[in-house]
């Protein structure tokens, strides 16, 4: 077994599927029963990030990471919401999504020199690497991300 692969468990039919961590963002299905399967420890959801832990969970994480900055009242930004659901789906442990809610976590809006959102910061190795200012499409942000895998 490479290194970069899993053993993943279908939790329909029991069945042990091989598959690559490079492979877990195009949704893996079971080899057997073709149901999705389940993969643990690894993210597929957008996560909550603040000022105190933006360096351990932006910064230093592994992998390339997206945060969008936000907040609640911002109509834009609900509408790329789900946008934003769908692409840390489909690129688990290849890209972490993460949000940042300006209105709760103004110094590190303020170190970024968010002046409007939505604002998503693209993020690899530590190293701030491009920005999307505004809401767009998901072809948008894809192809902005991309060079970042």
């Amino acid at each position: 077994m490479a290194t970069e692969d899993l053993i993943i468990r279908c939790a329909k039919c029991g069945t042990k599927n091989r598959v690559s961590k490079t492979r877990l963002g195009e949704r893996p299905i079971c080899g057997k029963c073709k149901d999705p399967l389940k993969v643990s420890g690894v993210e597929s959801s957008p996560i909550d990030v603040k000022d105190q832990t933006f360096n351990q969970e932006v910064l230093n994480h592994h992998v390339p990471v997206l945060v969008d900055c936000w907040a609640p009242w911002c109509g834009p930004c609900r509408m790329v919401t789900p946008i934003l659901d769908q692409l840390a789906s489909e690129y688990a442990g290849r890209l972490r999504i993460a949000k940042l809610n300006t209105d709760e976590n103004p110094v590190t809006a303020s170190q970024y020199g968010i002046q409007s959102i939505p604002t998503m910061l693209l993020f690899k190795n530590g190293q701030l690497k491009g920005q999307i200012v505004g809401a767009q499409p998901k072809q948008e942000i894809e192809r902005q991300i991309q060079p970042l895998l």
